[in-house]
């Protein structure tokens, strides 16, 4: 029998499947394995390539897979699709990626350490209790519409509508002040993250230097340090902007190139936080001024959320040439072009 060379790993959460195949491709085995049987059959393995989809555990299994000395692959989802012939099962999934893996054109995502899966955790649950605040606040607000009383949006005004709450009808305002109090245990909870977040900010020189940006705060710059350790894995800015969904799509077809929207592929947090910060730095700009011509050019030619994506494809490149490139952050100045 020929030596493995290749394992495509399809994970689950109790059975997997691993596919083995030699040097040149060819399939020795296609088999299923439990979850106890996993690790004791890599660690009798002989160090081969195994790769596996990205998905929630498998920088886990990359992890406990290396450690035996096989060197570990793992590949987004959406290049491996297209290798999936004759419909949705694990032995196919698991032919799959052998296929993709083979294609040199592919690349694969870096393995990350649980300490960067951890704090990557940290920023997630701080997004999961923004969402749900706003939830609350949008039920609050909605039900008290009903009852004429409004109030300008924002966590600032939420104390007007808990001011009107002694003028509702009881059987309403023990419901209400329920929402209410769940508004203001969530705002705890994302300030106590908040204060978590710009305590290990202040002690990382990367996140330092990436605050000097315009509209990069401490979680801004906390999300691209978890997300992204190492930015040298994309080969130039663009790329990276690319990732982050900010560059427009494509349409070409012989001499024909049309831009349309941007793609919004990749990151969706991360994007978010960059135009969010964008927007809060062309805010500024309308009331102050800004020293870029660059972006006095935009604003005096095109929609405000427009700019506001040109400036966050901007941020993410200058973001990209600090990380890979040192140095710190200058402001423009009246005679730079950009």
């Amino acid at each position: 029998m020929n030596a493995v060379a290749t394992i495509g790993l399809d994970i689950a959460k109790q059975v997997f499947q691993v596919h083995g195949a030699d040097a040149q491709g060819v399939t020795l085995f296609n088999r299923k394995l439990r979850r106890s049987e996993l690790r004791p059959f890599f660690e009798k393995l002989p160090p081969c390539v195994v790769a596996m989809e990205a998905c929630a555990s498998s920088h886990h299994w990359g992890r406990e897979i290396s450690a035996f000395g096989h060197e570990v692959r793992i590949l987004p989802g959406q290049y491996v699709k297209p290798f999936v012939t004759r419909g949705k099962t694990d032995a196919g999934d698991a032919i799959a990626i052998s296929q993709a893996m083979r294609r040199p054109d592919i690349r694969s995502v870096r393995l990350k350490t649980a300490t960067e899966q951890a704090a990557a955790m940290v920023l997630r649950t701080r997004v999961l209790f923004v969402r749900q605040r706003a939830n609350a606040m949008n039920a609050l607000r909605g039900h008290m519409t009903e009852l004429g009383l409004i109030a300008d949006r924002g966590i600032p005004n939420i104390g007007k509508l808990a001011a009107a709450l002694p003028s509702i009808p009881p059987s309403a305002r023990a419901v209400l002040e329920e929402i209410l109090a769940e508004i203001e245990a969530l705002t705890s909870r994302i300030e106590r993250i908040d204060r978590q977040v710009a305590a290990v900010a202040k002690e990382d020189e990367d996140i330092r230097r990436l605050t000097a940006i315009p509209g990069v705060g401490p979680v801004t710059a906390s999300t691209i340090k978890a997300y992204v350790p190492d930015a040298a894995y994309f080969k130039t800015a663009r790329h990276f902007s690319s990732w982050l969904g900010l560059t427009p799509k494509l349409n070409a077809s012989g001499e024909r190139l049309r831009s349309g929207r941007i793609s919004k592929m990749g990151n969706v947090e991360l994007r978010s936080l960059l135009y969010m910060g964008a927007m809060s730095v062309l805010i500024a700009a309308r009331r102050r001024g800004t020293p870029s011509p660059w972006l006095r050019r935009l604003l005096d030619g095109r929609p405000l959320k427009v700019v506001a994506v040109a400036l966050a494809n901007k941020t993410a490149r200058v973001i990209w040439a600090l990380l890979t490139k040192g140095g710190s952050y200058e402001a423009p100045s009246e005679r730079a072009g950009a």
